[in-house]
Order: structure tokens, then sequence, then C-alpha cells
């Protein structure tokens, strides 16, 4: 049995004698918050993104590889952790060496490696957040926490939505959620912040326009 498991299990006993007919909970909240075009949420996002201190790009389906590569060698990354799912052309012009995302791969080991690139699953435009769920083009989470420099790609415009509930419709909940709004960071009680504390301390979102995903329904 698992530690998730025995939590669920400790759970469901608590609750054994709860009641049951609780009124349903209300959901007439916005689904968003104004009206925008696609063009306008995709503005939204790299907007908000940037705030977050993510720093963002744009390109074509075509000019992917070659964008990658310059990212990559600009940072002066020598090794690149892919996922493997990840599209193989993508780092078809990168001269880092490839790390696979393996269950065996320690902390120590991922933290010598200098950069990830990964897929996500949704972007929120409203919020600035990028949430990736494990999914092969993602890899395990620790990938994407232990590297110091994450680029991740966002297919334009079918992976972005305006807000938090149509990226909810989106996402699967069984699946392990990981909720991104710029670079990890951390402010101590004279509001220092400090960057790279939890995750990459650097955060590059490449927005893609016209590349289709698999990963994601309407």
């Amino acid at each position: 049995m698992s530690s998730r498991e025995r939590i669920l299990g400790r759970v469901r006993r608590a609750l054994a004698d709860a009641p049951s007919d609780e009124a349903p909970v209300a959901r007439d909240y916005l689904r968003e918050h104004g009206r925008r075009t696609t063009g306008q949420t995709v503005e939204l996002l790299a907007e908000n993104l940037a705030d977050y201190r993510a720093i963002v790009h744009r390109c074509a389906d075509g000019e992917l590889p070659a964008l990658l590569a310059g990212l990559l060698s600009a940072r002066g990354s020598r090794s690149v952790v892919v996922p493997p799912g990840l599209e193989p052309g993508w780092l078809a012009e990168a001269g880092a060496n490839p790390v696979p995302d393996e269950a065996a791969s320690t902390a120590p080991a991922l933290d010598g490696v200098d950069s990830v690139v990964t897929g996500c699953a949704v972007a929120v435009a409203e919020t600035g957040t990028i949430v990736l769920d494990g999914s092969p083009d993602q890899g395990r989470r620790r990938i994407t926490l232990v590297p110091d420099h994450h680029i991740c790609v966002v297919r334009v415009p079918d992976q972005v939505v305006s807000s938090v509930p149509q990226a909810l419709e989106r996402l699967d909940p069984a699946r392990p959620l990981t909720w991104i709004s710029g670079p990890s960071a951390t402010s101590d009680i004279e509001l220092d912040r400090v960057e790279g504390v939890h995750g990459p301390r650097t955060l590059e979102v490449v927005l893609v326009d016209g590349q289709p995903s698999g990963n994601v329904t309407s």
C-alpha cells in the first residue's frame, strides 16, 4: 500500500459518518474576465508571463529547432534533459548532450544537468501560468524542478486558455499537475526576493504559432 492510499484511507474513515446530503456547490462564477479574441488572449499570456519574470519568445513552427538551439547555446548549456515524448525535431539543431528522463535519475544527477526542455498541458492567460501534467512531452515532475534552467514550449493557440476554470476543464485531476507562474522564487520577511529555491532559477517560455497538439482537447 502506498502513502497516498494510506492517507486517502484515513480520510475516508474519518468521513464515514459524515452526512451525505450536503448542498451542491454553486458554480455560477465567471469563467473568464471580459471578452477577448484568440490573439488578445495569447498577448495577455505573454504579458503576464513576462510580468512573472519568465523570458518569453515567439516563433513559427519551422523556426522552433533553431530557436531552441540558440537559447541553449546562449545559456552555455552542455546537457539538456529530454522527456521521452518530446518531438524529436525540436532539438535537432541543439549541440547540448541529451539526457533521458529516467526513473532512476537522482536529484544530484539532475542538478548537474544544465537545462530541460518540455512541452506543456495548457497555459492560462489571465494568470500567466503554465501547467504540466506529466504527459510524455513533459516527463516526470522532478526534471522541471531540479535543473536550473527550464525551456517550456507552448503551442499557440490550441494550448492557451483565458482562465483557470477553462484550464481545469482540460486537465485530468488524477494526473501529477504542476502549476508554474514564472521562475521559482521566494521572499524573506524583508521582502528580499530569491529565485531558484524550489525550482528553476530561469524559466523561458516559447510560444509557437501554428503547431497542433495531441495532448489537449477543446
